[in-house]
């Protein structure tokens, strides 16, 4: 028994799952401080990583949401849902989340305007 208990040891560091649970509380604290509220008329909008701009820009539009300004990231817009179901349209859309434009802009924007 006390092989297999060595063995994993050796596998999975002790101080590996110390590391895991800070990364999950982190993701989880931003999750919840980046969504975009309820109320808000502007979104930062995230789409699969793997689609282009062109793509995004299309989804957005079908979306009948008017583009705002886009980020560095091609996948990730801002935008103005079109009325009380313009969220849900995204997502149908294939929005993955919508974030706080201005966290958005504070991750992901020029350097030049965070400083502004």
């Amino acid at each position: 028994m006390s092989q297999t208990v060595l063995g994993i040891s050796r596998w999975w560091p002790s101080w590996l799952n110390a590391a895991a649970l800070l990364l999950a509380s982190v993701v989880s604290v931003a999750a919840l401080s980046f969504q975009a509220r309820p109320d808000s008329d502007i979104v930062a909008v995230a789409f699969p990583a793997w689609w282009d701009q062109q793509r995004a820009l299309s989804a957005a539009a079908a979306a009948n949401a008017a583009i705002i300004r886009m980020t560095t990231v091609p996948s990730l817009l801002v935008v103005r849902p079109d009325g009380r179901e313009g969220l849900s349209r995204l997502y149908e859309a294939g929005a993955w989340f919508a974030l706080d434009p201005q966290a958005a802009a504070a991750c992901f924007g020029p350097p030049n305007e965070i400083a502004k």
